[in-house]
């Protein structure tokens, strides 16, 4: 952890981008996981959206949304995992100071709105949950086509306002102490701890944002599974009850494959002084690889609409 001493300029012309400290010679060996994982979500998010625009039937507000789902995990994937590769791959570490800040302005940018707006969607999911369920007769009359749009309006320019503080908090601080970033990529809290000031205000709207977009999505997804598991014991029978829950598992499933890395990466990042930086940035990477490729498989498991689709795809290609 030399690397990481002060120095005596401000400003520097370059960074250098470690990848994972502490792990340099295993690298090559870690990229093989990541590639699998890549390609895993690449494959799985667009055959889902292939399979959605090929079939009428699918045309409906669960799948719009489990497309724009599918279309948010793409971005955010393969918004770190080219830098990434050349770092393990190629030894492409060095990164100017204004080409760093400009990733923040817009990989990093895209990425934070992508990600609260992959939030977002899984909170409108939980309110279609919610409407066919409790309201099955209205559904179609609640969730129509105009409604399914602003809602995917509303989860985009959400996402897009809170992540524009980002790369201005980020470009206002002199930078003097290091010019070794512990990561693959120019994330705004990464590059923040390098400055020598109080980075504060950057922090707190770090948690400000986490806890008021993705917090806030929890505690509705909380309400709306609350009235859902309200109705379902009022059911009948058991059999009933137990089909109607199993229509929430998938999204119940990519609920946790999303929040669970999200919450601990940012709180480890903010609060794990005493965590080894190789382990910080492996959760990171999971944070991002992860959720992107576990979304499609659950959806394509446990979705029995896909499920069919898929296989009519493959038996059709075969014959």
């Amino acid at each position: 952890m030399s690397d990481l001493n002060t120095t005596n300029f401000t400003n520097p012309s370059n960074f250098i981008l470690l990848g994972i400290p502490g792990l340099e010679a295993a690298q090559i060996w870690i990229s093989i996981p990541f590639c699998a994982m890549y390609s895993i979500a690449v494959l799985g998010n667009f055959t889902i959206l292939l399979i959605v625009k090929r079939e009428p039937s699918l045309h409906g507000p669960m799948y719009y949304f489990l497309c724009m789902l599918a279309v948010t995990d793409l971005v955010v994937s393969t918004s770190t995992l080219p830098k990434m590769l050349s770092i393990f791959w190629f030894s492409s570490r060095e990164i100017s100071f204004s080409t760093c800040l400009t990733q923040i302005c817009l990989l990093i940018h895209f990425v934070h709105s992508f990600s609260g707006m992959e939030s977002g969607i899984l909170l409108a999911m939980a309110f279609d949950r919610y409407v066919a369920i409790c309201h099955p007769l209205r559904h179609s009359t609640i969730l129509t086509n105009s409604v399914v749009a602003k809602i995917i309006l509303a989860v985009v320019m959400r996402g897009a306002v809170l992540a524009l503080p980002y790369p201005f908090l980020a470009r206002q601080w002199p930078y003097c102490r290091t010019n070794i970033i512990p990561h693959f990529f120019c994330g705004h809290i990464v590059v923040v701890k390098l400055a020598c000031a109080d980075i504060s205000i950057s922090s707190y709207y770090g948690l400000f944002d986490l806890f008021s977009e993705i917090g806030m999505d929890v505690f509705f997804i909380a309400v709306s599974y609350t009235l859902i598991l309200r109705a379902i014991f009022r059911l009948p029978t058991k059999d009933a009850r137990l089909k109607t829950f199993g229509t929430c598992i998938s999204h119940l499933c990519a609920i946790s494959a999303l929040y669970i890395p999200d919450f601990f990466s940012s709180l480890l990042f903010r609060f794990g002084h005493n965590v080894p930086l190789h382990f910080l940035v492996l959760i990171a990477s999971v944070y991002q690889l992860v959720p992107p490729m576990l979304h499609p498989i659950i959806y394509g498991l446990r979705t029995k609409e896909i499920r069919g689709r898929l296989l009519q795809l493959f038996t059709h290609k075969e014959t």
